[in-house]
């Protein structure tokens, strides 16, 4: 299933070269032009020359991880987040560290051993460290080096009521969105991206977009979820089951309204439930890509998911299923009417 092998694929910020080559083998059968730009973006043509409005898919396929920044002398790990994580949820969790993907288990002094005003602190990156079972910094040193990237180890699994939990649905399950399109017929100028660094600055998606002048862009992504019980229902942000959700404003992007309305059309023209994305905090490769040369009409569309940036994320797959059709029915209203914003 091509959620669990690009969940379950080693792609940190920076260093999206596995990742990469697992997306690389499951579009070339469906491309008719696929290439690497300077920084590492996996940009897949479709149509390339054809008449029609010209539209961009990005997803990033880049996830949060860690860099390793010393070796102590008992061979523990210290280590440094890239992209936004928090350190509270990091203590006993299972991490892949290397080029050999060496188990590791992020480790902190024992509650038994806390004094009672430690037990009421969280506990912050320099009190953590990751154990890969070496006994020295020797043995460590054969093991993993001083700038050695790890992920977390969370293996794909499916469910409860249609829930799928894995380490990385931000955004791999963009990029499964962006894979099961490209295998669809369409006669329109489209392109594919899978940008690199969006979780370290949205980085990857301007270039991306200077390459490609679309027309339109549509960035696909795993959103923030919060609707646990206990929950207001204003700050739920989304919620799972009720669809994909379309974005208003987040921290870098006020969306383009009459682009949103004309994709909430489409829902409702076809019976796909859609909801709104109702926090205005974060941000996705949408504030990169709108901005470039003299403004791209842009849009984003996310899957609700709960946990995100943590070692076990979890999606709705009714959600996932219904962004494929989603964006599958827009594309496919502009391949009969041109371009929807004139």
């Amino acid at each position: 299933m091509v959620l669990k092998k690009l969940t379950e694929a080693f792609g940190p910020s920076g260093f999206e070269d596995e990742i990469r080559q697992v997306i690389y083998e499951e579009v070339k059968p469906y491309a008719d032009h696929v290439y690497t730009d300077a920084l590492g973006s996996l940009i897949v043509e479709k149509n390339p020359g054809a008449k029609g409005t010209k539209i961009l898919l990005a997803a990033h396929m880049d996830e949060v991880g860690f860099m390793i920044v010393n070796i102590e002398e008992n061979g523990l790990l210290r280590f440094r987040p890239l992209g936004g994580v928090d350190p509270r949820i990091l203590v006993s969790k299972v991490v892949r560290v290397g080029e050999k993907r060496h188990y590791g288990v992020i480790g902190a002094k024992a509650i038994h051993l806390q004094q009672p005003e430690e037990r009421t602190k969280p506990l912050e990156l320099n009190q953590l460290y990751i154990d890969i079972g070496a006994k020295n910094r020797e043995q460590a040193e054969n093991l993993v080096e001083i700038g050695d990237l790890a992920v977390f180890a969370t293996e794909y699994e499916e469910f409860g009521d249609r829930r799928a939990k894995s380490k990385s649905f931000d955004d791999r399950v963009g990029c499964a969105v962006l894979i099961e399109l490209l295998k669809q017929p369409t006669t329109l100028p489209l392109v594919f991206a899978f940008t690199v660094q969006e979780e370290t600055g949205l980085r990857g998606a301007g270039p991306v977009a200077f390459r490609v002048k679309p027309d339109l862009a549509i960035v696909v992504e795993g959103t923030v979820c919060f609707d646990v019980a206990g929950t207001p229902s204003h700050a739920e942000s989304t919620k799972q089951g009720a669809g994909p959700a379309l974005s208003v404003v987040d921290g870098r992007t006020i969306g383009h309204a009459k682009f949103r309305d004309f994709i909430k059309g489409v829902a409702g023209e076809e019976q796909i439930p859609v909801q709104y994305r109702r926090t205005v905090g974060g941000a996705n490769d949408v504030g990169a890509i709108h901005l470039t040369e003299m403004g791209i009409i842009s849009a984003g569309i996310s899957v609700p998911t709960r946990y995100i940036h943590a070692p076990a994320q979890i999606i709705h797959l009714d959600d996932y299923e219904n962004t494929i059709r989603l964006i599958s029915a827009v594309l496919g209203k502009i391949e009969k009417g041109g371009h929807p914003i004139q």
